[in-house]
């Protein structure tokens, strides 16, 4: 064997093949016959590569549509009918339903604990600061001739429930009517313990009347009630539809009162 790389010299009397194929050896033969083979794994393989493919766009569509959950969730999470809280009932923190009944928000009765009385023999009471602001004031006007007479401060639900339907049922008024003058319980400011009724010492006949804006006592309140951080509550053709009652003020001089009358509706 070790003479292999000399080849030798063929027998002039070896028979010839009589197919070209024979020159081939056996082994390149079959070679030969299996060389499609390696075609058929491209095929398979490019095949393989396109399901990939296929399966990766549609995992991406997937994890696209799963980002984008996400997204939408918290979106209704911040909006403020997912996040509003509800207020309980008679907290000395609690804030208007943001509802109305008849153009009245919702207000929790002030705990007694928190009033102050406001006129001599304690029958006319307001919440502390508000008690304190408001004697200030009628001091103050005292001094340059005003009578400030206070006609109601704090109610309770009781207080309410009888000027609204009892007197409704007195005077022949439906619930709308009674309702542009006096709210239902549950639904004054007056059970804040931030709003006062204010009459005229020296007109008391215009007292309580849309004509109390023509009093000596109403002009100063509109000049000097700021002073004190008292407002009308319901002026003229204002959005809740309640009649013009210019004898109707509230206290608006703290983080609590400003709460109550104006974070869940905004502003007049």
């Amino acid at each position: 064997m070790d003479n292999a790389g000399t080849p030798e010299k063929p027998s002039e009397t070896t028979p010839k093949s009589p197919l070209p194929m024979d020159d081939i050896p056996v082994a390149q033969r079959e070679g030969q016959e299996v060389a499609p083979k390696p075609q058929t794994n491209i095929v398979l393989l490019i095949g393989s590569l396109a399901a990939l493919g296929i399966a990766a766009l549609a995992a991406g569509s997937f994890m696209a549509l799963r980002i984008q959950q996400p997204q939408t969730d918290t979106l209704a999470m911040e909006s403020p009918a997912a996040t509003a809280q509800p207020t309980q009932a008679g907290s000395p923190t609690a804030t208007p339903n943001a509802e109305t009944l008849l153009g009245h928000f919702a207000y929790p009765a002030a705990p007694q604990a928190e009033l102050a009385p406001i006129v001599a023999d304690g029958s006319i009471k307001m919440r502390k600061a508000a008690a304190q602001a408001y004697r200030e004031m009628t001091a103050a006007a005292q001094q340059e001739g005003i009578s400030l007479v206070p006609i109601s401060g704090f109610r309770s639900l009781e207080d309410q429930k009888y000027l609204y339907f009892d007197v409704k049922a007195d005077r022949n008024q439906n619930a709308t009517e009674r309702a542009k003058v006096s709210a239902p319980p549950g639904y004054s400011e007056h059970h804040t313990g931030y709003a006062v009724d204010i009459g005229d010492g020296n007109t008391p006949a215009l007292n309580l009347s849309p004509d109390f804006d023509k009093t000596a006592a109403y002009r100063w309140l509109k000049d000097n009630a700021n002073r004190y951080s008292f407002e009308l509550s319901f002026t003229k053709n204002n959005r809740q539809g309640v009649s013009y009652e210019p004898w109707h003020w509230r206290y608006v001089g703290d983080i609590q009162s400003l709460k109550t009358f104006y974070k869940a509706r905004g502003q007049k």
